[in-house]
């Protein structure tokens, strides 16, 4: 946190009370007027996670000033278009970007993005391929907050038998992250499978009666099988989010 990176340096004589009185004078938040943006730097504190960049609708110079203001913090950008994420790898001069789920990372490798292990403590279940995008959304995100992650690719009603080699993996789970789209099914399925909870993520993948993900958004809110919290439609971010804090609580 960089409250406790500010009160270490100083307690270490690292810095003078007033230098520490000029980084802390941006405290509980920053405003940048001209950026129409405003700093959340408590959040880490109030809830134990920082703030994590919603990039999408955002420009190239709002995200390189948000970015800019932590210079010493690891930084998650989520919803970044491709012309967005190579810009912002030219202008930052460090950081990763991730086409598929549109994702930049600074100051933390997370690996490549069409790698990825079967088994965790948290697994992200993926219906179709076309889902995969926000499937590593989930994965990555969660990789980030530094969960134990894995990812199954491609296992819908469609041929639900391609779950069944990996049912031992989800019960040695503590937390299934299930994403659809279409009628949203699978996470019923799962939940009648196997005991653990789901958080399901419907995906706005679908022909034209899907509803940009609202039928799978209905689905699951409606499903018959107990213990599905449901997400919003192509929240694969907010479904990591959840799972950390899950962890984080019985910590």
């Amino acid at each position: 946190m960089e409250l406790e990176h500010i009160l270490t340096l100083l307690s270490q004589g690292e810095i003078s009370v007033k230098e520490a009185l000029k980084r802390l004078k941006d405290f509980p938040y920053k405003r940048l007027v001209e950026q129409g943006v405003c700093i959340d730097s408590h959040r880490e504190i109030r809830t134990g996670h920082r703030e994590v960049i919603f990039g999408k609708n955002k420009s190239i110079s709002q995200l390189i000033s948000i970015i800019s203001s932590f210079p010493e913090k690891e930084i998650l950008v989520t919803k970044v278009s491709k012309e967005i994420g190579n810009k912002l790898k030219q202008e930052i001069g460090s950081g990763i970007f991730l086409e598929i789920p549109g994702l930049f990372i600074k100051g933390k490798e997370l690996g490549s993005t069409m790698l990825w292990k079967d088994k965790g403590e948290v697994i992200i279940i993926s219906a179709g391929a076309s889902d995969l995008s926000i499937a590593l959304e989930a994965y990555f995100c969660a990789k980030f907050f530094d969960l134990d992650v894995g990812l199954i690719s491609d296992v819908g009603v469609a041929g639900i038998h391609r779950i069944f080699p990996f049912l031992d993996t989800l019960n040695n789970a503590k937390v299934l992250i299930v994403i659809a789209g279409m009628e949203g099914a699978l996470p019923s399925v799962i939940a009648g499978l196997t005991g653990k909870p789901i958080l399901a993520v419907p995906t706005s993948v679908g022909y034209g009666t899907s509803l940009n993900g609202l039928s799978a958004l209905l689905g699951m809110l409606n499903s018959c099988a107990s213990g599905i919290s449901v997400l919003n439609i192509d929240n694969g971010f907010g479904a990591a989010i959840m799972a950390a804090k899950i962890f984080q609580s019985f910590k």
